[in-house]
């Protein structure tokens, strides 16, 4: 009898320690969801990240080059003329306006191209045409416009101002103040990417450092709008487009692969200076 009786209480008992049970497993629940949702946070932050980075792949490979007009015919133009000191190897066509032609300081045996003046004056090899210049002049100040209106850049102040050792991708890039290159950088991507570099203040190479161009990168696709000043230290060489408000000075045996199109003055030292291809 007595053992009849101790049947209900020990079911009793084990009915309430399955609802404990179950309770248990509910409450322990709870973290399991709390842990999804911090994946599903950090899913989002990785997609999120992921989303950007496709963003800067379509934009590099949306952004088109800036179009040069008639200055893309000259290796160097100027608006207010080009020192030299001898002797500097220049490859393209050189030209100034509207400054007279003896502003230009470059010596026939120093160009292989064609050297053009607004007058009579200038290097006994000059060819006068100023209408040409004219044009050219006025193209390569809407270059300018076109390359500094360029909006929602890629990257933004990258390294603060200070770029030596990087590498560059693809992509618009914006400085809201000067940019310096204290060491070497490498300018890479493929043959039909495009690079366009808004520098609101002055850019400054220094002395023996280099751009080198990696993965099929080429010059021509390459463009540098400065606000400031350019000066590219001694024996450093630098690869692309310069359009710059204001000067741009060569130090002693600094070369380029590019273009310079200042709409003030060109200073050279005996410079190695390429039309690019």
């Amino acid at each position: 009898m007595k053992i009849l009786k101790t049947i209900p209480v020990l079911a009793v008992l084990f009915v309430g320690l399955m609802s404990s049970c179950s309770n248990d497993a509910e409450e322990s629940s709870e973290p399991i969801v709390a842990n999804s949702i911090y994946e599903t946070s950090a899913v989002t932050s990785q997609k999120s990240s992921t989303d950007k980075s496709a963003s800067i792949l379509k934009n590099s490979q949306s952004l088109e080059p800036v179009n040069l007009g008639i200055a893309g015919d000259f290796v160097i133009l100027s608006k207010t003329g080009i020192t030299d000191v001898y002797k500097s190897d220049v490859t393209g066509d050189v030209g100034a306006s509207p400054i007279t032609g003896a502003a230009i300081l470059l010596k026939c045996d120093e160009v292989t191209g064609t050297i053009y003046s607004v007058d009579a004056a200038g290097p006994d090899c000059k060819v006068t045409n100023a209408t040409r210049l004219t044009v050219a002049v006025g193209d390569m100040q809407s270059a300018y416009t076109n390359a500094a209106g360029r909006i929602n850049p890629d990257f933004l102040n990258l390294g603060a101002g200070s770029i030596g050792g990087r590498t560059l991708t693809p992509g618009l890039y914006t400085w809201t103040s000067s940019l310096n290159i204290p060491t070497d950088i490498t300018i890479s991507g493929s043959p039909t990417d495009v690079w366009i570099f808004q520098v609101a203040g002055n850019l400054n190479m220094s002395s023996a450092v280099r751009i080198t161009l990696a993965g099929g990168a080429q010059a021509k696709n390459i463009f540098w709008q400065t606000s400031g000043a350019v000066t590219l230290g001694t024996t450093s060489h630098f690869e692309g487009n310069i359009l710059s408000q204001t000067g741009i000075n060569l130090k002693t045996g600094a070369s380029i692969n590019g273009r310079m199109l200042a709409q003030t003055a060109v200073t050279l030292q005996m410079n190695t200076v390429v039309m690019p291809k």
